[in-house]
């Protein structure tokens, strides 16, 4: 399969379906900024997301686990908000590995907490073909 395919199926095939919190974009920004007590990381909302499962090497996925992180990454095609204003109201953003997935709707990274909003989809994909993404 090419590239295009690859990255097409990715964002636009069917999916298993995964609910993220039913909320008002301040409830969910309450939500965000209540997690950073835990950690002081910025959060991000986001919906319209795809929960990607990483296929990848053992040796890779070890080396993840060994540091702390899963081989899962989210793509949510429409940012919300983002507490650090690194992304606009529309954007689209690719998160880096899962450190922690809390309540159902906090997407942990090493820098960042993603609110998911609203159902997703999950999907299993190359890494190569995420990384192209935005490549």
């Amino acid at each position: 399969m090419d590239d295009l395919k690859k990255v097409s199926d990715l964002l636009y095939a069917p999916g298993e379906v995964m609910p993220g919190i039913d909320m008002a974009l301040e409830e969910a920004c309450a939500r965000g900024a209540a997690a950073g007590f835990i950690d002081e990381k910025p959060f991000c909302v986001v919906r319209d997301w795809i929960w990607i499962d990483l296929i990848v090497p053992d040796a890779l996925r070890e080396a993840l686990q060994a540091s702390g992180q899963q081989p899962v990454m989210v793509y949510a095609s429409q940012v919300l908000y983002d507490s650090a204003q690194r992304f606009n109201f529309g954007d689209c953003v690719r998160t880096t590995q899962l450190v922690e997935f809390a309540d159902g709707c906090i997407f942990r990274t090493r820098n960042t907490r993603y609110v998911l909003v609203g159902p997703g989809v999950r999907k299993s994909a190359e890494a190569s073909t995420v990384l192209k993404m935005f490549w």
